[in-house]
């Protein structure tokens, strides 16, 4: 796997970012995206409130051999903390959300951590799995990327 490392996100990296939440194969394997993810507007609005800092989230830059691959954070109010990431799907198969998430691991202590992913992404949820984060129930969402319910599994890593 290429050397991989986590960043605070910048200027640049924001167009790749609305590529990748622009991509409808991305967007359909992932499920849970905004209403409209081609909407720019509010792509850049959504960035601004988490680049400001006041909302909790907090969000890296992943890159390897140089190059942004993606992000990785963490969102919500402690003892509920979701985990989220997204790799650029160019990238996808060479481990780096894995690396990715287990880095951010590291420098994020606050346990618990949760996340959800569609039942039927088995990539993120073997990345989940890989980074000891245990399956904790099921539910049903709108997948707004689907607009469609779907199933989704609910997991947690604990201290």
């Amino acid at each position: 796997m290429a050397p991989m490392a986590l960043r605070p996100v910048q200027d640049g990296d924001l167009p790749l970012f609305f590529g990748w939440m622009s991509d409808p194969e991305a967007t359909r394997v992932a499920a849970f995206t905004p209403k409209d993810p081609t909407d720019r507007a509010a792509f850049d609005a959504h960035w601004a409130r988490i680049r400001a800092g006041s909302s909790g989230v907090v969000m890296r830059t992943v890159v390897a051999d140089g190059v942004v691959v993606g992000h990785v954070g963490a969102y919500g109010d402690v003892g509920d903390r979701q985990v989220t990431y997204w790799i650029g799907r160019a990238h996808w198969g060479r481990g780096l959300a894995t690396a990715a998430l287990l880095a951010f691991l590291d420098e994020t202590p606050t346990r618990p951590l949760h996340a959800r992913a569609a039942a039927d992404n088995l990539g993120s949820r073997r990345v989940l799995e890989k980074c000891g984060f245990v399956v904790t129930g099921t539910d049903r969402g709108f997948a707004q990327a689907r607009d469609e319910e779907i199933d989704e599994v609910l997991v947690t890593l604990r201290a």
